[in-house]
């Protein structure tokens, strides 16, 4: 069972970012699935750079279907980046047209030029905190919140478990620790997950575990050999890999099992 709601963003989150110039939405939709049989926790599931398009929906569903209480909330909205558009926007960069995605390029600038609006990255963990509050306050979930995500969903992941100690888990996908700020502040085991075809990310790996280890985190990570960023978007031929997704999937459910039961 599926629905839509809105949250609203906390007050004080709304105040802040407005002192440091930005202009963002006192409110955000979200994307929620139901698990038909026993509740097994909740999980927050954070979109790639796309926005809450269809693949992120029936990612939330299939993990409804594991027994999850799933929220993916919609945070590339409030900067103008709505699905249909997210769509528009990955058909561009994906296109195997060379023409299209050259001619594309000032779109996609402009776009996700909007990420660096001032208060942004705050309006997000707001926004990500609130979805918490409501997972917290549903039947049956006591407390037993997790959060997955991916790219952009990946490192709000880090952030959000950097910013709220009531998350009992994370499972970041190819997204970067840097967006947690100081990751000492991570207070819930963390596993993630990298294609080895993804310098930026890889290369910064060894300093996350140290960070991690230094800081008393536990903290595992898993790189897929021969893949590369968005080895688990099976909508992107050029970037899915069926093995390193299903052992992913996999690993992540024994992950959540293992700190939410």
């Amino acid at each position: 069972m599926s629905e839509k709601i809105t949250l609203d963003v906390p007050t004080e989150t709304i105040e802040s970012t407005t002192k440091q110039g930005g202009d963002f939405p006192v409110d955000f939709g979200a994307y929620i699935a139901r698990p038909t049989g026993e509740l097994k926790g909740a999980l927050i599931v954070i979109h790639e750079i796309w926005g809450l398009v269809d693949h992120i929906t029936s990612i939330a569903d299939r993990y409804a279907a594991e027994g999850y209480l799933v929220i993916a909330p919609d945070v590339l909205s409030a900067i103008g980046i709505e699905a249909q558009i997210g769509e528009e926007l990955f058909a561009i960069r994906n296109s195997p047209d060379e023409k299209v995605r050259t001619e594309g390029q000032p779109r996609l600038r402009d776009a996700f030029g909007s990420l660096q609006t001032p208060g942004y990255s705050e309006w997000v963990v707001g926004a990500l905190t609130a979805a918490v509050d409501y997972l917290e306050a549903q039947p049956g979930v006591d407390g037993r919140v997790a959060v997955t995500g991916f790219c952009f969903g990946g490192s709000y992941s880090f952030a959000l478990a950097a910013a709220d100690p009531r998350v009992k888990a994370a499972l970041p996908f190819y997204g970067s620790a840097g967006a947690a700020g100081d990751l000492s502040t991570i207070a819930c085991p963390v596993y993630a997950f990298y294609g080895e075809n993804d310098p930026s990310l890889v290369d910064a790996l060894p300093e996350v575990t140290k960070q991690m280890a230094d800081a008393g985190i536990d903290f595992q990570s898993k790189v897929y050999p021969g893949t590369g960023h968005a080895f688990f978007n099976d909508t992107n031929p050029a970037t899915y890999d069926a093995e390193a997704s299903a052992d992913a999937w996999a690993k992540s459910n024994a992950f959540l099992a293992a700190h939410l039961g």
